[in-house]
């Protein structure tokens, strides 16, 4: 069975997810089997397997870092927040229903169960599981119901490392406060603390920690520097939405709508020099962009109602009518059309005008489309001519379907592959997307990840400027994560005591 060990946090954004993705890397690397572990994760940034069931992306990020096959067995619930208090709760990649936080605190250790079923078949297939907690153990209104941080590593037998972020300050009071806040028990299963996100002398640091490690009782295990590093990360506590970098040579816009999602289709382009790709979320901040991305969201309709409040909107449409590129993916694909109805309430109910920059209607449905795609561009006219069959692949997760009306075309010709076509032929042929003149969408996430793709799109947009963009390079998106996930392993070593963590995984609790 598979030694165990647990990454928590004094909060939010303490740094849990990239930590637990570097131990993953680490021990990877010194050969062993290993695979991550969240038993819940709240999150809008989500992933559809090759079985088609639905996980947190942040475990599918450590999942690449560990150099195996993402299983909704990493991530047995997800919960994806549609309102301020309330989610649609996901279990075993599939949707159980929408519940409002009362009634889902009420209902989640019914849940059990299927966490630990998920827990043991990982125990049974790799040697360590590292796991992930969520937001800080010591929300002592919580704690009663825990199943994701003390709780979790109660049932999973988990040595506890707990992590604190000095960037923010005050991380002797995060650190020591939550061990003072745990009981007896819990506090004995922390082993050892971390601090992170550390910059400056670290000479300066030493009598903090000698400190820290006597009134806690705790050794700490490591100061971990503020890694400049490129991964995937938590949506709602990205640093990507308060990015203010000089403006490129080609710039690229993402409207920042409030329930956003699965932003890190993006993610490419902050690889290529040259572009800057930024976040906005107001007329002032859009500026004159080369291209603008509509991003996905788990509520269409409220935030193309923000759009249209806010002035974006109307901003978006004269900047259309200008011939800038406009690009929606997935529920930002949705807005893009005449009309979105939902007459199974699916999300609130109603039918509203959409942006009307392409001819189509969209008809929420309650069944959610989950499946792996693959295909390509097809011979693509207007703007972005230099897509025509490029090769693309990714997946599609959304609840709505969408008719195109004439004048609309075709994006690409994909595959479906397993999921929710998995009782159907090995693969389902199928059109996506539409695009008239210098207006294009698509329901495939993953859709620039390819380097084929990000280049054909700057040269483009470069062409359109009578700019020479040639020498703006582009990656392969997932050899470029290898190189970051060893970035990160290489500065953990450096930082960590993996000696000492590797006693404290050996010993267990």
């Amino acid at each position: 069975m598979a030694k165990v060990i647990m990454v928590q946090g004094t909060m939010s954004n303490a740094g849990k997810s990239l930590l637990t993705a570097g131990l993953c890397r680490i021990f990877k690397q010194d050969g062993y089997r290993v695979a991550p572990f969240k038993s819940q994760n709240m999150a809008l940034n989500s992933f559809i397997t090759e079985e088609g069931l639905e996980m947190g992306r942040a475990q599918v990020m450590q999942a690449e870092a560990a150099g195996v096959r993402p299983s909704v067995d990493m991530n047995p619930i997800l919960l994806k927040p549609t309102n301020d208090v309330g989610s649609q709760v996901i279990v075993n990649g599939e949707v159980l229903g929408n519940m409002k936080a009362r009634e889902y605190f009420a209902y989640k250790k019914k849940l059990i169960p299927d966490i630990m079923a998920a827990f043991h078949r990982l125990e049974e297939q790799y040697d360590i599981i590292v796991i992930e907690g969520a937001g800080s153990p010591a929300e002592i209104n919580l704690k009663q119901e825990d199943i994701v941080n003390m709780g979790m590593a109660k049932m999973a037998k988990a040595p506890v490392l707990l992590v604190g972020d000095i960037d923010r300050g005050g991380v002797f009071a995060q650190l020591i406060g939550t061990v003072m806040l745990l009981e007896e028990e819990e506090r004995s299963m922390v082993k050892g603390l971390i601090i992170n996100k550390f910059r400056g002398d670290k000479t300066i640091l030493e009598p903090g920690v000698r400190m820290l490690e006597e009134r806690a009782g705790i050794p700490v295990v490591g100061v971990a520097p503020y890694l400049q590093i490129q991964v995937e990360d938590e949506d709602s506590l990205t640093d990507r939405f308060s990015n203010t970098g000089e403006i490129g040579v080609i710039d690229i816009a993402v409207i920042r709508l409030p329930r956003i999602s699965n932003f890190t289709d993006f993610n490419p382009f902050e690889t290529m020099d040259g572009v800057s790709l930024r976040y906005v979320e107001s007329v002032a901040q859009l500026g004159h962009p080369d291209m603008i991305l509509l991003p996905g969201t788990k509520s269409t309709i409220s935030d193309l109602l923000w759009l249209r409040q806010n002035g974006l909107e109307a901003a978006i449409k004269k900047a259309a009518a200008s011939n800038v590129v406009v690009f929606g993916v997935c529920g930002g694909y949705q807005m893009l059309g005449e009309l979105i109805s939902d007459p199974q309430n699916t999300e609130g109910g109603g039918t509203v005008p959409g942006m009307a920059l392409l001819p189509m209607e969209t008809v929420f449905e309650n069944e959610k489309t989950r499946t792996r795609v693959s295909g390509q561009f097809a011979a693509v006219e207007g703007e972005l001519q230099e897509l025509s069959g490029i090769p693309l692949e990714g997946y599609e997760i959304h609840m709505g379907v969408t008719t195109l009306k004439d004048g609309a075309r075709s994006l690409t010709g994909i595959r479906n592959h397993a999921g929710a076509d998995r009782e159907n032929a090995e693969a389902v042929q199928k059109r996506d997307g539409a695009y008239r003149d210098n207006v294009y969408g698509t329901y495939v996430h993953g859709v620039f990840d390819r380097e084929e793709v990000t280049k054909a799109i700057v040269t483009a947009l470069g062409r359109r400027k009578g700019l020479d963009v040639s020498e703006i390079t582009s990656v392969d998106f997932a050899k470029f994560k290898e190189t970051q996930y060893d970035l990160l392993a290489q500065g953990l070593r450096e930082h960590l005591d993996m000696k000492k963590i590797y006693e404290i995984l050996e010993e267990g609790i």
